[in-house]
């Protein structure tokens, strides 16, 4: 594994993808879920079977040019880090070495925006997994789910999409999935000038 957490990202090869989500059903159709949805549609297109149970998770490891470990906390979205510690802790994983994939209410439904480090944003997954391992030095993955002013982010995000939001999320999934295939090569350039797409914001 890489030995220095501030490499150059573009000669990083990532080994740890991780979607952040709330598990169980009531949580499943909802906007906070779509970093799961977009690792989920990942992991069908290489052919990784996410079904062992590991430090509060469901994971899978596929061979993607190389190894390759995703990873789904089940500990909801406030303590992701939880999980995400013990696993790096476990296979010694650096956090230049790993991609957190995140809905983001600041961008327009569908739209993909890539970072490398800094904070989190007011998002809570990202922060708890940055207090967890003491670094914010990993890539971040996020697609947009938009926002709506009339009500609280905390209900917003935990409310399904509308039909037409839906759509403008599932295209951005099918992008994301490719922003991920160039990231775990360590392409990072490549994925920002590829998928920094912009969208019209639709009834959320």
């Amino acid at each position: 594994m890489a030995p220095d957490s501030h490499r150059n990202p573009e000669s990083s090869l990532i080994v740890l993808v991780v979607g952040l989500g709330n598990p169980g059903s009531a949580y499943a159709a909802t906007k906070h879920n779509v970093g799961f949805w977009l690792v989920d549609a990942f992991a069908r297109k290489h052919g990784v079977a996410l079904s062992e149970r590991l430090a509060e998770s469901i994971t899978g490891v596929g061979q993607i040019d190389h190894p390759l470990r995703i990873l789904k906390p089940q500990t909801y979205m406030n303590n992701s880090g939880r999980s995400v510690a013990k696993v790096m802790g476990r296979f010694g994983i650096t956090p230049a070495e790993m991609v957190v994939v995140q809905d983001d209410v600041d961008l327009p439904c569908g739209v993909l925006r890539i970072k490398n480090g800094g904070s989190a944003g007011g998002h809570r997954g990202i922060a708890s997994i940055i207090d967890a391992i003491g670094s914010d030095r990993f890539i971040r993955l996020k697609i947009g789910v938009g926002r709506d002013d009339r009500i609280d982010t905390a209900d917003y995000v935990l409310s399904p999409f509308s039909s037409a939001a839906l759509t403008q999320v599932t295209a951005g999934i099918e992008r994301g999935v490719d922003a991920l295939d160039l990231l775990v090569a360590g392409r990072m350039t490549e994925a920002m000038n590829r998928h920094h797409v912009r969208a019209t914001m639709p009834p959320a």
